[in-house]
């Protein structure tokens, strides 16, 4: 375990400092109906980053100007992140349009500019290649105030990216964002655990009403 650590330590150190903080970046448009700006998942006095800026890549908000490179990205790797992402075949498959690809792309941006969670590409530092993508979410189980999940395609994960990127998320989620709880599925907290958690609160949460 402590070989493990060290070496994801090792890895985020590779990688490189971010370059923005909460103060650099811009504001998000603001307008929004009533009902999305009820119990917002950060506080309002937070901007989420539109950019973070690290030695080997960069994340930006997935949105319709990525939806190409972010297809290309996960249809590269269908098996390997049905297998280790979503542990099932509903996403990716090889039935994904450009039609629903951009439906996507365009349901992330809103979630993003709601505030109501946050995906961002992780991009190769000349913004011409996905490597990656992480996100950001409110959590489903009471003591958690976040869920963090990522992937990154076949051949970065063969290379060893998937190690070094995760060790720099867990870094940057602790410094950068307003969390106290953060909840790594299939990586702080096994896939079975994190199951059985967020079916015993939907259960309560069943009961309850």
């Amino acid at each position: 375990m402590k070989t493990m650590v060290r070496s994801l330590i090792l890895a985020a150190t590779a990688i490189g400092p971010v370059t923005p903080a909460w103060a650099q970046q811009p504001a998000m448009p603001a307008a929004r109906p009533e009902a999305e700006r009820a119990s917002p998942f950060i506080p309002a006095n937070v901007n989420p980053p539109t950019l973070v800026e690290a030695k080997t890549f960069k994340l930006v908000p997935l949105g319709p100007a990525l939806v190409k490179i972010d297809y290309d990205a996960y249809m590269s790797s269908i098996e390997h992140l049905q297998r280790t992402f979503t542990r099932g075949t509903d996403w990716p498959h090889a039935g994904i349009t450009d039609a629903d690809a951009m439906r996507d792309m365009a349901a992330e941006q809103a979630r993003f500019r709601n505030r109501h969670s946050f995906a961002y590409a992780v991009l190769t530092p000349n913004g011409r290649r996905e490597r990656g993508s992480v996100y950001v979410s409110p959590s489903p189980v009471p003591g958690h105030d976040a869920v963090v999940r990522l992937w990154v395609t076949k051949a970065e994960y063969d290379a060893g990216f998937d190690a070094a990127l995760y060790a720099w998320v867990t870094d940057w989620i602790r410094r950068d964002w307003p969390f106290t709880r953060v909840a790594y599925p299939g990586r702080s907290i096994d896939w079975d655990r994190w199951d059985a958690m967020v079916a015993a609160a939907s259960n309560a949460k069943s009961a309850g009403n």
